[in-house]
């Protein structure tokens, strides 16, 4: 097959299950458009099938959709009327159930209907993609390979991409550009073998958790509460994840592993123990049938008590001396500490990790390519922040050879399969700047070097990898970095924790355009990871709030409001790469930039209500001036909405949805790969600059007036009585109302946009002076969430 370009044009999706409806409508997020099949209804239409999936895609949580048109990109089919579809398609997908029959039956079935280029991918969690492929002709298995996405598909970055003997190579990097760029995932070429890479070890892991419970005899809300956060894991931990997926998928998985892997020395540890089979029998699938290993009444959640069978409360927690023991600097201290530790957790702590290191070191060559493959597919499939050979190179890797083998010789590992030459070398780990081991030549193997990879400037990075500076620094402060990749672009990075902005990133941003325009370009606004910026450091206002300084405050968000302005109106284009949280000041920098561009995963709003303030580095003046420029001769309805996102403090849950709460511009560039934001970023500034970009001219508007913010207050009683906001919630968005309609002047005044940041400004310190502000804000500081007093 030609290596040229894939162009995928259409995408089929055969089964509308869970996972196949979930990975249309990713598809359709990315506006693909896919036609998803699924077997004819016995009663009534023929693609009941499809459409009932399609209404629960619009239900889910989290949602698979990323904006309300998503789903128009989806068309419903059945495999007796829809199958000539498929010659139109460049790329199918199957995810019907995995039965080896079902999946060849369906093979025989639509190989006759696909064009003659058609990519055929399979997106089985751990059957031979070798085996499946018997099924086609030889023409047809160059086309064909395995691409197993993680569920749930928009949000879980790992693809694995399984060839099987016949696959051609241009095929498979074709369909890796296709599934990095389009669809912004990280892509792992694993081997054919059962449950390829993420499956294999993170199952096995959650396997050897369950053995290590057992035999510590620990409580399964005592191993969540060790075996998630406190060890860099989901929240999720390990039973949990298990309720999550899906007791019948978990169990699934773990028999494809003990069917298939009979040599595997840890087989005897494959089997499910009895009592996860009798939930399985007793209909008890965990989060989808709402209960499982654990369950909720109301507020209470109960656990289940293995020894008896029966649910009892779930408040037991991990001993105090032991997660005092997972607080050390580094893992090498930490395992350190648990190794020696007598105590039951931390014993079974030091269990689970070794039992971790020993299988991936005794199976990695059998199952992938090199070491970064293995810490990848964990970080990204399981959600782990560090693989486990990341962990066993952090920790020393000698000496973590040592103790696994010291206790491999003392019969205290669930396999007694001696560790691998390799492992006991001399070496100080398997990633470094040359590469990562390569299992096969034991020799470091550096990136791929698949032109789509260029388009990453920051790729994930591995630990044992050098951090990589970008660019040439032009310049620095304690708050902001400006660096230059190419001399024409200037960058500027928020260097805060969670790029919060203080007055030094304020400052820094002024001084940044001072250098843009004099040397510059453009100027862009990017954060190397999310969060783009939590908006407003609070904590450097405390001071200023304790002691009542309301000049220092006033002075602090008048700087805040000319920021914003000038990003808006300076002599260079101004452009914000956006991931993760953009809240209050950050969604505001994001408002006042000359362009977006955005990662699909942006989570923007303007969230100041739930500290009781207002939006006011420019937030409320710019969707009050949204409102007039969108009005249509009805300015109080086009208000309303944007009022309501204020007040609300409604947060966009993807940069599409942002584009619908306006947040976002319709011409905002929605990028799907978080590490390509920066090089979208760059050729957005350079193409404003050499079009000729100037900026507007600061334009007067027309605002609602006194009348137009007695109408929206009128909503705000009636939200009141109904128990939809607290009393106070009602002052602070009369408040807004206030200030987005112009104040106290007639319906149709005509302002500029000064007026509406000096009522801004006005209201907001106003409101320090709030007794219920000040609790909300002192709330934040010290849980994290918002208080609705």
């Amino acid at each position: 097959m030609s290596s040229n370009k894939l162009v995928v044009r259409k995408v089929a999706v055969l089964g509308a299950g869970v996972m196949g409806a979930q990975i249309a409508a990713h598809l359709a997020n990315a506006k693909v458009p896919t036609v998803l099949f699924d077997l004819p209804a016995k009663e009534g239409p023929k693609n009941a099938i499809v459409e009932k999936a399609l209404a629960a895609l619009k239900k889910q949580k989290p949602a698979p959709l990323a904006s309300k048109t998503a789903i128009e990109y989806i068309q419903a089919a059945n495999y007796d009327d829809d199958l000539a579809l498929l010659s139109e398609c460049d790329l199918v997908i199957e995810a019907v159930a995995e039965r080896l029959d079902i999946k060849e039956n369906l093979y025989s079935k639509v190989a006759p209907h696909l064009g003659e280029k058609t990519i055929f991918a399979t997106n089985t969690s751990g059957l031979s993609i070798e085996t499946l492929a018997g099924v086609f002709s030889k023409e047809l298995k160059d086309r064909f390979c395995g691409v197993h996405f993680f569920n749930p598909p928009r949000y879980m970055h790992l693809v694995e991409l399984i060839a099987c003997q016949e696959t051609d190579a241009a095929v498979l990097d074709n369909l890796e550009r296709f599934l990095v760029s389009t669809l912004g995932k990280g892509v792992v070429r694993a081997k054919d073998t059962p449950n390829f890479v993420a499956n294999r070890i993170g199952v096995f892991s959650m396997l050897a958790t369950m053995a290590n419970a057992a035999q510590y005899g620990l409580r399964f809300d005592v191993v969540d509460d060790l075996t998630g956060a406190r060890l860099g894991r989901p929240k999720s931990a390990t039973f949990r994840t298990a309720d999550v997926v899906g007791l019948d998928t978990f169990a699934h998985v773990a028999k494809t592993m003990q069917d298939h892997l009979q040599a595997d020395p840890w087989h005897a540890h494959f089997g499910l123990p009895t009592w996860l089979t009798g939930l399985i029998e007793k209909g008890a699938l965990g989060a989808k049938t709402k209960a499982g290993i654990f369950k909720k009444e109301g507020k209470r959640i109960f656990v289940l008590d293995a020894n008896s069978g029966e649910y009892v409360a779930s408040n037991e927690k991990a001993d105090k001396e032991v997660t005092e023991l997972l607080k050390a600097a580094t893992w090498g201290e930490k395992l350190a500490a648990l190794r020696a530790s007598e105590h039951p957790q931390a014993q079974f702590l030091w269990a689970c990790m070794r039992d971790v290191f020993h299988y991936i070191a005794v199976h990695a060559k059998d199952i992938a390519h090199n070491a970064r493959d293995i810490d990848f597919a964990i970080r990204w499939g399981f959600g782990w922040d560090m693989g486990p050979f990341e962990i066993w190179q952090a920790a020393g890797w000698t000496q973590v050879a040592k103790w696994v083998a010291e206790d491999i010789a003392a019969g205290k590992t669930l396999s007694s399969e001696p560790l691998p030459e390799w492992v006991l070398d001399g070496r100080e780990g398997v990633h470094s700047d040359a590469g990562s081991l390569n299992f096969s030549s034991l020799e470091a193997e550096g990136r791929s070097q698949l032109d789509v990879y260029k388009r990453q400037y920051l790729p994930a990075k591995l630990f044992g990898e050098s951090p990589k500076a970008l660019g040439e620094t032009v310049f620095k402060t304690d708050a902001i970095h400006a660096f230059t990749l190419d001399g024409e672009v200037l960058v500027i990075e928020n260097t805060n924790k969670n790029r919060a902005i203080s007055r030094e990133v304020l400052e820094g941003i002024n001084q940044a355009i001072d250098v843009a325009e004099e040397r510059f370009s453009s100027l862009v606004i990017w954060a190397p990871e999310a969060p783009f910026s939590v908006g407003a450091d609070l904590k450097s206002m405390m001071p200023a709030f304790a002691t009542g300084d309301l000049q220092a405050i006033e002075d602090m968000v008048k700087l805040f409001q000319d920021t914003s302005m000038r990003l808006r109106y300076s002599h260079i284009p101004t452009v914000s790469a956006v991931q993760g949280f953009a809240f209050g000041g950050g969604c505001e920098f994001v408002l006042h930039s000359n362009k977006v561009v955005a990662a699909l995963e942006s989570y923007i709003g303007l969230v100041e209500v739930g500290v009781g303030l207002i939006p006011a580095g420019g937030g409320s003046k710019d969707f009050a001036l949204k409102a007039a420029r969108a009005s249509q001769g009805d300015l109080l309805a086009a208000l309303k909405d944007r009022y309501m996102n204020l007040a609300m403090a409604k947060v966009a849950t993807s940069a599409l949805e942002a584009k619908e709460l306006g947040y976002l511009n319709e011409d905002a560039v929605v990028v799907f790969n978080a590490y390509e934001l920066l090089f979208v970023a760059l050729n957005e500034a350079r193409a404003l600059a050499a079009s000729g970009w100037r900026p507007e001219i600061q334009q007067k508007f027309a605002v609602a007036g006194r009348t137009g913010a007695a109408s929206i207050k009128g909503q705000l009683v009636n939200m009141k009585e109904g128990g939809f906001i607290s009393e106070y919630d009602m002052y602070l968005g009369s408040q807004i109302a206030d200030v987005m309609t112009g104040g106290d002047v007639d319906a149709g005044t005509i302002v500029d946009e000064q007026w509406i940041l000096d009522l801004e400004r006005k209201v907001f310190v106003s409101l320090l002076q709030q007794e219920k502000t000040l609790e909300r804000i002192e709330n934040m500081m010290s849980t994290g969430k918002p208080l609705r007093n």
